[in-house]
């Protein structure tokens, strides 16, 4: 256990519920908080550079425009706001547009690649596609969560798709174009071999977030989605090769979904591994499991960053079972454990080579740790 003492970072009046890094701008971090506020931080500096007040009600979700970080996103409630950074102070701060398409409060937001789609997940299951450029709902996504959708990423290098998870402990892989899901993957089932098809009642694998790799990490690694899990699993699944299983099966007998067999430690195919799970055993956490989130800083991608109710941060040296030919116990994957005082709500990278990792927990008072 590595106990590193922490950059504090003040600015909010309430309980801290995520934060974003900036790419473009190394340094430049947002957060937000149960205050209906985002903070603007700058780590060479020593105060708050500047705050917004967004509402009165708690913001659950930031993001950047990719290609023009002066754009973010912010949720609150069952709205999202968008706003230019260029044209706001201390005194005012109007959003330029306003969304309010989804009827439950929302629990994530995220922008494609290419800055034109907005992805909003609500309590209700349901997954709102903004047309960002056009101003308007482009598509509904239903039918694929029976409760609450907690997370949602685009697919980088699938442009039509996107991936959500939610806690009826399904991640659901979604053609939004056609606004019907690809695949649906149920984390709450026993085991498939032992054929019960029961869903554990205890300490239930809810999918609370997912991370995939950048555009620019792809070439370093496989193209995989990162699932974090009530029961204290971090799942990294081999989309791709998900996805070919699903078309192989499909050949011989259609099918809507698949179950996935969530306590397999790694299920090798032909191009090497299709699904990693580390847990407890492997010297992961002992409860939920929050936030998850690819590294940023030094080799791009090289780690993922997961932060839980155990009051811990764990990073994982994952690109090791990459390695072709190369057998690995998933113990040996655990590179760093930071022992924190409280539980993580959220947690992000940026580019630097020192304070690099932010961590909100469930203080008002956001960490800023230096991971090597």
């Amino acid at each position: 256990m590595t106990d590193l003492k922490p950059r504090r970072l003040r600015g909010h009046k309430a309980t801290a519920t995520c934060c974003i890094a900036s790419v473009a701008t190394p340094g430049l971090v947002a957060t937000a908080g149960e205050d209906g506020c985002v903070c603007w931080f700058d780590m060479r500096c020593k105060d708050v550079i500047d705050i917004m007040e967004v509402g009165e009600e708690p913001v659950s979700s930031l993001c950047f425009r990719p290609g023009n970080e002066n754009m973010i996103f912010v949720s609150s409630e069952k709205q999202v706001k968008s706003f230019d950074v260029r044209l706001g102070s201390s005194c005012s701060w109007k959003p330029l547009e306003s969304y309010d398409y989804n009827k439950e409060e929302i629990n994530q937001i995220a922008c494609n690649s290419k800055s034109s789609f907005l992805a909003a997940t609500d309590d209700g299951g349901e997954i709102k596609i903004i047309d960002i450029c056009q101003k308007r709902i482009y598509k509904t996504l239903r039918a694929g969560h029976t409760s609450i959708c907690s997370s949602v990423q685009f697919l980088p290098w699938r442009p039509w798709e996107v991936i959500t998870g939610g806690l009826d402990s399904k991640l659901v892989m979604w053609d939004f174009s056609k606004g019907r899901p690809n695949k649906i993957m149920n984390f709450g089932l026993s085991d498939a071999n032992n054929g019960d098809g029961k869903e554990q009642c205890f300490n239930p694998a809810f999918v609370h977030a997912i991370a995939v790799p950048e555009i620019d990490m792809l070439d370093k690694s496989d193209k995989v989605c990162v699932v974090a899990r009530g029961d204290g699993a971090v799942d990294v699944i081999n989309i791709e090769a998900e996805l070919a299983t699903m078309r192989s099966k499909g050949s011989r007998k259609p099918q809507k979904g698949s179950q996935s067999r969530s306590k397999e430690k790694e299920i090798p195919d032909q191009n090497g591994w299709k699904r990693l799970h580390l847990d407890y055993s492997s010297g992961g956490h002992t409860a939920a499991v929050s936030c998850v989130a690819f590294s940023l800083f030094g080799d791009r991608g090289r780690f993922i960053i997961s932060g839980g109710n155990d009051k811990l941060v764990k990073v994982w040296d994952w690109t090791k079972c990459l390695d072709a030919g190369q057998t690995i116990s998933s113990s040996d994957l655990l590179h760093l454990n930071i022992n924190l005082s409280k539980k993580v709500n959220w947690l992000c990278t940026t580019p630097a080579d020192v304070e690099n990792l932010v961590v909100c927990d469930t203080t008002k008072v956001v960490k800023v740790y230096s991971v090597a």
